[in-house]
């Protein structure tokens, strides 16, 4: 992934810093560990920006979320009831199934674009 370095999409996808992509945005990496799911560092490890710019800057994730899920859930359709044949009940359920199993990466993607609405990367703050 470190030829997205330098991009938003680095940033987005690996949970890294907007602004410097050294440091990790969240405590733990992993986002099924689910009391740990959206607990954030306050500021980047690497070039000190802060991670939550205001009080309830996160909100707006809610409708980035939205449309990741809608995304996911297509992509879900398409495979199960246009590839495999699923029947249309089999077919529900392979999608609330897919959206249920994906949540936690669902939030975490979703407050990843979020914040890089607000932030751009800075080559000035990047070590070699």
């Amino acid at each position: 992934m470190n030829f997205l370095k330098g991009t938003k999409l680095y940033s987005i996808f690996t949970g890294k810093c907007p602004v410097c992509h050294e440091g990790n945005m969240y405590v733990k990496r992993n986002p099924y560990l689910l009391t740990e799911t959206l607990k954030m560092h306050e500021r980047c490890s690497h070039c000190n920006t802060k991670f939550k710019i205001e009080p309830s800057f996160f909100y707006g994730a809610m409708y980035v979320s939205y449309a990741v899920g809608v995304a996911i859930a297509v992509a879900a359709f398409v495979i199960s009831f246009l590839i495999l044949g699923m029947e249309r009940t089999a077919t529900f359920f392979f999608i609330v199934g897919t959206l249920v199993l994906l949540l936690p990466v669902i939030l975490r993607l979703s407050r990843n674009i979020w914040i890089n609405f607000f932030l751009k990367f800075d080559r000035n703050k990047v070590t070699d």
